[in-house]
């Protein structure tokens, strides 16, 4: 892989556990992801008007996607209400490339390598360590448990957008419409804020824009990246956002126990790594 294309893989890292950081920090997390996924609708605007339309056929994992991200966001929303970033996020982000690897294997018969089984044990042990540290008194042993659901809702939408995207032809449009149909959360939080008299803090708007355009960003560097390196080195240097979020936890947020979140969270990406370089 080039300089240039590490660079861009690794910033888009920094943006993705940046924004996730943001939802975590944030003293209002439904608004601010409320103004992610309306920052995602306004990206899905400009990516229609200037792609051609998807294919019918990848019509069904559009709208598969779609109810799939709707349970992400009361997830995520719930992880980071419940637990601690460098928790939550190396548990969620670790989980979803194993169990895209485990069902293929099950549902197609696509095998694994030994290096990739030996890095599926890697991201086993690293969330396993996670699960276990449960941190400060105050945490809720829950976050794990939701942890969990949030990777399994990733790897659904993984699965059904790597099907959907290959059907489209035309993977920005297949995108366009994908970020469009999030607009629902948006109008949902804001209807329920205008129901209970809840006015509308426009600062932690500001803050949620921000965090969905970084995560619209990293989304479209990774896909750019895509296309001047290997695709499974681009994906495996991704996951060291999990590092990132693990050291964004213990240093800006000083989640504690510390030592060991780290530790963990190198161990699930160093088998994030090796499962999807040699999977």
């Amino acid at each position: 892989m080039s300089a240039t294309a590490l660079s861009i893989v690794l910033f888009a890292a920094l943006l993705h556990a940046t924004w996730n950081a943001l939802v975590k920090a944030a003293p209002d997390r439904a608004l601010t992801l409320a103004a992610v996924s309306g920052m995602h609708a306004l990206a899905g605007i400009i990516l229609i008007v200037i792609s051609e339309p998807p294919a019918t056929a990848s019509w069904p994992s559009i709208f598969a996607s779609t109810v799939i991200h709707y349970a992400y966001y009361l997830l995520l929303f719930q992880a980071y209400r419940l637990g601690d970033l460098s928790q939550v996020y190396p548990i969620s982000r670790g989980m979803a490339p194993a169990l895209v690897a485990v069902g293929t294997y099950l549902m197609i018969g696509e095998s694994l390598s030994p290096l990739g089984w030996a890095g599926l044990g890697l991201v086993t042990a690293g969330i396993g360590l996670l699960a276990m540290q449960r941190g400060a008194g105050h945490a809720d042993s829950k976050a794990i448990v939701v942890a969990a659901l949030l990777g399994l809702s990733i790897a659904a939408y993984s699965v059904a957008d790597g099907i959907g995207v290959r059907y489209s032809g035309s993977p920005t449009g297949y995108m366009g419409w994908l970020f469009l149909f999030e607009s629902p959360v948006t109008l949902a939080i804001l209807a329920d804020r205008r129901r209970a008299g809840i006015p509308i803090n426009w600062r932690i708007v500001g803050i949620g824009l921000i965090g969905g355009l970084f995560a619209v960003t990293a989304y479209g560097l990774v896909l750019y990246a895509k296309t001047i390196a290997h695709i499974g080195a681009v994906s495996a240097i991704r996951e060291s956002s999990v590092i990132i979020a693990a050291l964004i936890g213990v240093i800006v947020f000083r989640e504690r126990p510390w030592f060991g979140r780290v530790l963990a969270a190198v161990v699930v990406a160093v088998g994030v790594v090796t499962l999807a370089g040699f999977g």
